[in-house]
């Protein structure tokens, strides 16, 4: 398996990323186990999460993937051959929220306490934080990573311009810097990262681990009208995708999934592997069908043609 480098940093990851937003919420802990063991089994090492999760489930808190990744990792170990990366920052229901000193100082230890670990490899904010200086969260940071609490630290969802400052600071004042991104971006979203943040991480050799890479389950091909939206949760957000430009894109998918042999949610993750500055996309799967699809995409080489439709269905 072929390790890729987060950034500058000493981290290296296998090209793709379980999306752990699943855990305790479309899948139990029993299948949660399952899918972990088969994603690691076949050579796979990161795990991403949040506090947060899944906090949108009636009767949920956060921290409920957080806690089933936890429980797993201390059955089966190992610990030091797997990358785990959670984010702190969202609100937390009758907890808080931001990226003050204070609270991510907080927030480390209860996630630390859940994960059923000492440390975390790739602790990132998950959202931008105007009301607190960059420098005061990047030094919060500087402290968990003297205390060997965190290794690499990342950002998700931030824009351009703040992206760029953060990296400024760290530079000038020697604090640690966001080895990573995590950006909404796949076939179908493609403007908001490439327009200004792709041409910045490449500069600046930030790792990009993009977040919805089959577009909630759109670019799998599985919602073909309004009739299929109750097919999941997620169906709700699947008008956003079927315009004209959204079947373009499934025509294409289609049309090259079929003269590679591959289903349309291999091919658009295959295509998300050949961007630049793409460490590893984040994917997750409910079954370990899924799974044993989505981690045949990291073997699906896509020929400049196929990249080509792609790039030209999807502009």
């Amino acid at each position: 398996m072929q390790k890729r480098k987060l950034g500058n940093s000493g981290l290296t990851m296998a090209p793709l990323m379980f999306g752990g937003n699943v855990f305790g919420w479309t899948v139990d802990e029993t299948m949660s186990f399952k899918l972990l063991d088969a994603f690691v089994g076949a050579g796979f090492d990161a795990i991403d999460t949040a506090d947060v999760y899944s906090k949108w489930v009636p009767g949920h808190k956060g921290g409920e993937s957080e806690t089933i990744i936890g429980k797993w990792l201390k059955a089966r170990g190992g610990r030091d051959r797997l990358v785990i990366a959670t984010k702190v920052g969202v609100e937390m229901p009758g907890i808080g929220k931001g990226l003050g000193k204070a609270y991510i100082l907080a927030r480390v230890e209860d996630s630390l306490k859940r994960l059923q670990t000492d440390y975390i490899d790739l602790y990132q904010s998950h959202q931008d934080d105007k009301a607190v200086p960059l420098q005061e969260t990047l030094g919060a940071y500087q402290a968990l990573v003297q205390q060997g609490k965190v290794r690499v630290i990342g950002a998700s969802n931030y824009d351009a311009p703040r992206l760029a400052e953060a990296l400024e600071i760290s530079a000038g004042k020697k604090l640690p810097r966001y080895e990573s991104l995590q950006p909404l971006y796949n076939l179908s979203d493609r403007a908001g990262f490439e327009k200004e943040l792709q041409p910045l991480c490449v500069r600046e050799n930030v790792g990009v681990i993009p977040y919805y890479s089959l577009a909630s389950g759109f670019l799998t091909g599985k919602y073909r009208s309004e009739a299929d939206f109750g097919k999941s949760p997620r169906g709700g957000r699947m008008k956003m995708y079927l315009d004209d430009r959204g079947r373009r894109i499934l025509k294409a998918l289609d049309q090259i999934s079929a003269r590679l042999d591959a289903k349309p949610g291999q091919v658009a993750v295959a295509w998300l592997m050949t961007r630049p500055a793409v460490t590893a996309p984040i994917a997750s799967a409910t079954s370990p069908t899924q799974l044993e699809e989505l981690l045949a995409a990291t073997r699906l080489k896509l020929d400049p043609e196929a990249v080509k439709q792609l790039d030209a269905a999807s502009a």
